[in-house]
């Protein structure tokens, strides 16, 4: 089957950077990562973010002002500016790349209202790039009546061909979302809560670094049992798939007056929770949940997770795969199959009324 070469780009939840993938694939069985980059954004790239969000948030639908606007242009410019420069630095020429697929930024996600929010154009990264590039994967979805997330799991499915199902495989950015496919290779996935957003947003705020690096606050910090059995008590826990969130979903306010310790601690035994609490929606448990994103870094969240799920957790570059990549390359790959046409969102995924494709194709 004819394979192709494409970019995938994700600019994730946590705002720490864009992550890049290099993929060839035929949008099938076929996957081989080639390389990957990542590019941190800095700290006022984070802050305008954060504004854009702040204003997204208030809206009852997708509209501009000149914050979003400024922050759509900053996500697009930076993001050709990385992929001129990964071009470069791989000795390659726009003309081997057959698609790129370009998240955009989300800063806002409202399914329950008919839309979702990502920011830069498809188009402006394309007409200087010189590239095909497919954007906007998630409002077909959405507009059908789906959630428009999560999106990976078509991908997660297609890297895990060959392991012993049930299977499950748990992306920790700034919100987690887990894939659970079946033993007959059916899929069922959705947001099961925070991960990494909220413990980021405290560590910035009361030491100065952008994460809790292995967890080691966290171990260090008691968990405020009255206030995490008030957290974890939120109804949304108890929804039944499929169903996502967006990073202002839940906020750290009940853990303000806390010591900085014991507030990390306690955000961190939250958000394995909700990986604990989302076992409640499968139709079987899986054999082992397979972490990716950047909360498998963090030792005392994926301890929790363990003893809370009662499941063993592995970090899926045990099996060869980047851990920091995948969910770049999920949207190389759904760029290659948006091209084809092929669905990436389904019932059991999105909610989406049918096997469903998607992505705009904004063509050379």
């Amino acid at each position: 089957m004819e394979t192709f070469t494409a970019i995938g780009l994700n600019s994730g939840t946590s705002r720490d950077g864009i992550d890049l993938a290099l993929l060839e694939t035929d949008g099938h069985s076929i996957v081989r990562p080639l390389a990957r980059a990542e590019q941190a954004y800095t700290a006022d790239q984070r802050e305008l973010l954060a504004e854009a969000c702040a204003v997204a948030i208030t809206r009852k639908m997708p509209d501009d002002d000149e914050v979003t606007e400024a922050a759509g242009r900053m996500v697009s410019a930076l993001h050709v500016d990385f992929v001129k420069a990964f071009l470069r630095d791989q000795g390659l020429e726009a003309e081997a790349i057959d698609v790129i697929g370009f998240h955009g930024h989300t800063i806002a996600h409202r399914p329950e209202f008919g839309w979702t929010w990502q920011i830069g154009s498809g188009r402006i990264i394309a007409d200087n790039l010189h590239i095909t590039v497919v954007d906007d994967f998630r409002s077909a979805d959405v507009k059908a009546g789906g959630q428009g997330a999560p999106l990976t799991p078509v991908y997660h499915r297609a890297l895990a061909a060959r392991l012993p199902k049930p299977v499950a495989i748990l992306n920790l950015g700034g919100v987690a979302n887990i894939s659970w496919i079946g033993r007959d290779n059916s899929l069922i996935a959705f947001d099961c809560g925070m991960a990494n957003a909220l413990i980021d947003d405290w560590m910035l705020k009361h030491y100065g670094v952008p994460y809790d690096a292995n967890g080691e606050k966290a171990r260090e910090g008691r968990v405020i049992k009255l206030i995490f059995e008030d957290m974890t008590s939120n109804l949304w826990f108890k929804l039944p798939p499929p169903k996502s969130l967006e990073r202002e979903h839940f906020a750290s306010v009940r853990v303000d007056w806390m010591d900085p310790l014991d507030g990390v601690a306690t955000l961190t035994a939250f958000s394995a929770a909700g990986v604990a609490l989302a076992m409640q929606h499968l139709p079987e448990l899986p054999r082992e949940i397979l972490v990716a994103g950047g909360g498998r870094h963090n030792a005392t969240l994926l301890a929790m997770i363990e003893a809370g799920t009662g499941l063993p957790v592995r970090n899926v570059d045990d099996l060869g795969w980047n851990g920091d990549a995948l969910e770049a390359e999920a949207f190389a790959y759904m760029a290659v199959r948006a091209m084809k046409y092929d669905p990436i969102s389904f019932p059991g995924t999105t909610g989406a009324p049918r096997d469903m494709a998607g992505g705009v194709i904004h063509r050379i």
